[in-house]
């Protein structure tokens, strides 16, 4: 059987150099190499007879993934020297190319750059198409990263100085979980990543008023929300006693208590959503607006 990767998209941009970097310490907490992928950029074009021909734009093309490759594999390699790091070109387009690239490597890591909101209130997150298309269609996590976002190693607690990183190397693990059906392969992911990185998990659920129901009964909803998502954890916290839990409850959209949440934390899980080869539109918004990383997961 294949060695299993953490793999990540590169094409040089600082948001997959981020990427890169982000998968270079989960591959650790994995105990996994990482596998760079370039795709896309270097295909053959047309000839004027109608065939294909390896044209001097596409040789240079080549060249220019190849050495953004070796220069991020070098990268990689001088801040941690055990860490084992692959790379490859792949001629395909590079949604079916991270696709396939995800099939083999998990989890996959992807970059996404800031940029200004309306009027330059608000620092947004440009998911691109193909980034969508990937989360949409893979049948495996796909962790979202925000360039010019401190660096792993850097992600714990506010305050924490020398032995307390042994307690509680990294901030807090969110998981947002909606009042259907539980959505296992995001509960399955949010503990193994807390217990990675021995952080806690804090687990977050969004209520809204029924209609007509009176206000004077928030309190009551937000004590039944709360009780309704220890149900569905409890048999987590039995196969991972050593991570803490907590649990979050909240008045709202789910969308905006979930950003809020994360704002501080290591990692932000939430479940795809939608129906297949389709993003939920909670999920579309975190993406948009979330300042941590974010795992998005099928099932």
């Amino acid at each position: 059987m294949p060695t299993r990767t953490v793999t990540v998209g590169v094409d040089g941009s600082s948001e997959s150099l981020a990427a890169a970097d982000r998968a270079a310490r989960e591959a650790e907490l994995w105990g996994r190499p990482v596998r760079l992928v370039h795709a896309g950029s270097w295909r053959p074009f047309p000839s004027a007879a109608g065939g294909r021909r390896e044209g001097g734009e596409t040789e240079a093309a080549r060249r220019r993934a190849q050495q953004v490759l070796r220069e991020t594999a070098e990268r990689l390699t001088a801040a941690r020297p055990r860490l084992r790091v692959t790379f490859e070109q792949v001629r395909d387009a590079p949604a079916p190319a991270l696709l396939d690239a995800a099939s083999h490597g998990f989890p996959l890591v992807l970059g996404s750059r800031t940029v200004a909101g309306a009027h330059g209130h608000e620092d947004l997150w440009a998911v691109g198409p193909v980034a969508l298309a990937v989360v949409a269609q893979t049948s495996g996590p796909v962790v979202l990263v925000r360039a010019g976002t401190a660096p792993p190693e850097e992600d714990r607690p506010a305050g924490a100085v020398g032995p307390s990183w042994g307690v509680a190397p990294y901030r807090d693990v969110v998981l947002g979980l909606g009042p259907g059906r539980p959505a296992a392969g995001a509960l399955a992911f949010a503990f193994g990543e807390a217990a990675r990185r021995r952080a806690r998990l804090k687990v977050v659920r969004a209520w809204r008023r029924p209609p007509g129901a009176d206000p004077g009964r928030d309190r009551e909803l937000d004590r039944d929300a709360r009780q309704a998502l220890r149900d569905v954890l409890e048999p987590r916290r039995e196969r991972h006693p050593s991570v803490r839990v907590a649990v979050r409850t909240g008045f709202g959209g789910a969308a905006a208590l979930l950003t809020d949440e994360a704002a501080e934390a290591s990692l932000l899980v939430v479940g795809r959503g939608g129906a297949d080869g389709r993003v939920g539109g909670v999920v579309r918004t975190v993406l948009r607006h979330c300042a941590s990383a974010v795992a998005v997961v099928p099932g």
